[in-house]
């Protein structure tokens, strides 16, 4: 008998354990953040990103910030028009000619919203 409660009161700490423990973790979260979705397009544009990767960034919603994720927004829509299933594995761009203008001026506005971003406030 003192066999048993003693195994029993092991398995209740483990399993208590790994309950408390998983209560106490959070829920991993990814972010991403605009030098990641700049890079992203330069690659895109240079056409060394694979369908899956830019499908995995673009599909994720990007809430802790409104203008990235309306860039990613964009960035998707782009592809719905202008691009084709498996257009990658045939060594072929992401996007035709028009949606690759449309990708550059989108790059371009991260650029500038990065730089915004990124630069020093003055207080005065």
């Amino acid at each position: 008998m003192a066999l048993f409660l003693l195994v029993f009161a092991v398995c209740l700490l483990i399993f208590g354990g790994m309950v408390a423990l998983l209560l106490l973790s959070g829920t991993p979260r990814y972010r991403t953040e605009p030098a990641q979705l700049l890079d992203l397009i330069d690659r895109a544009l240079h056409s060394q990103v694979g369908e899956t990767e830019w499908n995995t960034i673009i599909g994720y919603p990007i809430r802790h910030d409104e203008t990235l994720d309306g860039i990613r927004r964009r960035a998707q829509r782009l592809v719905d028009e202008h691009g084709n299933h498996g257009r990658v594995t045939r060594g072929k761009p992401l996007l035709d000619a028009t949606g690759q203008e449309e990708l550059t001026a989108l790059r371009d506005h991260l650029a500038r919203h990065l730089a915004l971003r990124e630069r020093p406030h003055s207080v005065e």
